[in-house]
């Protein structure tokens, strides 16, 4: 049996807004997603990005929640992060080391930022990177549009190196197979 984990990456209120690329497909893909990871009694595990006081994403502001529709329950694990990785200074390599986890499903924000650190962070500590279609996205950037950093990211950069870059419905089916 496959050991596998949903880790969802700063889907927080104050970012998760209508100006991602693909907002509407973003959400819904992450909500199924959620939704099949808890009915099969897959772990589900939240990243929070605290950029500090003054940033709107900091502990006590109401933009450093998970977005409403990606809450987590009560039980689910919730790490803090202030840089890019996830990995970095949370305490969630050692969790997962010790769970013995093996593959991680990865969706959130942003594809160019900390999607991208803990995508190769993650294959950098040997866990095998899972990162479904349309369930990362990101913002128009000075060089790039969010749709070409979608793409880039998704379709040239990990795919193949750093992750598996698999369709929504593969997605599902190997969490059913869970």
């Amino acid at each position: 049996m496959n050991i596998m984990v949903l880790l969802v990456v700063d889907a927080q209120s104050l970012i998760t807004t209508a100006e991602l690329y693909q907002f509407d497909v973003f959400v819904e893909n992450v909500s199924k997603i959620i939704k099949e990871s808890r009915a099969k009694k897959m772990e589900v595990i939240y990243i929070r990005h605290d950029d500090g006081p003054g940033s709107g994403l900091t502990k006590g502001d109401m933009g450093f929640e998970v977005y409403d529709k990606f809450k987590p329950e009560p039980d689910e694990k919730i790490f803090d992060k202030q840089f890019n990785s996830a990995f970095k200074g949370t305490g969630l390599l050692k969790y997962l080391q010790e769970k013995n986890e093996q593959n991680i499903i990865i969706v959130g924000l942003q594809t160019d930022y900390c999607i991208d650190a803990t995508i190769k962070c993650g294959f950098e500590h040997g866990f095998h990177m899972i990162v479904p279609a349309y369930t990362n996205s990101t913002f128009d950037n000075e060089f790039m549009s969010a749709e070409r950093s979608y793409q880039y990211y998704n379709e040239t950069m990990w795919k193949d190196r750093y992750a598996e870059c698999i369709t929504l419905e593969e997605t599902l089916h190997r969490i059913g197979a869970h």
